[in-house]
């Protein structure tokens, strides 16, 4: 049997405003034994993953004040944020969304509403190699357009 000390919680920073799929996520990410911390709006977002050096960031794309957008690329060109996997939720789940989400830096990409079962594996795969999920991500967005593969 596994001791659960072996290795510490990975740390995932949700930026949510809407309290349903909060709760869904928090749901989830305790379940899977998650350490988690939850912000409402976009304004603060980027001190906070600043302060915190989560392990991975759920980030909704419509958020009050700032969008998921705007975080998610000034994440990116914070070289000690950088490195930081990002995984964009949203109601827009068209492919240029996706694409846009992807070009800006995202390590992942899921629409909402989600099946649970499909963002902890997206979790789970980003968490595992976070420079190959981000490595993928970025030759999806160098991919010609209408050879999406996810």
């Amino acid at each position: 049997m596994e001791d659960a000390t072996d290795k510490p919680a990975a740390r995932i920073l949700v930026v949510e405003d809407e309290d349903n799929i909060a709760i869904a996520l928090d749901y989830l990410l305790t379940r899977e034994g998650y350490a988690q911390t939850r912000i409402e709006t976009g304004a603060g977002a980027v001190d906070l993953i600043r302060d915190m050096r989560p392990d991975l960031v759920l980030l909704d794309v419509m958020l009050p004040e700032v969008s998921g957008y705007e975080i998610c690329q000034s994440v990116r060109a914070d070289p000690e944020l950088a490195h930081i996997p990002i995984l964009m939720m949203t109601a827009r789940g068209s492919a240029m969304e996706r694409r846009k989400g992807l070009a800006m830096g995202a390590t992942g990409f899921i629409t909402k509403p989600f099946e649970l079962k499909a963002l902890r594996e997206e979790v789970r795969r980003i968490l595992a190699d976070p420079q190959a999920a981000l490595d993928a991500a970025a030759a999806m967005v160098a991919a010609p357009a209408g050879q999406d593969h996810a």
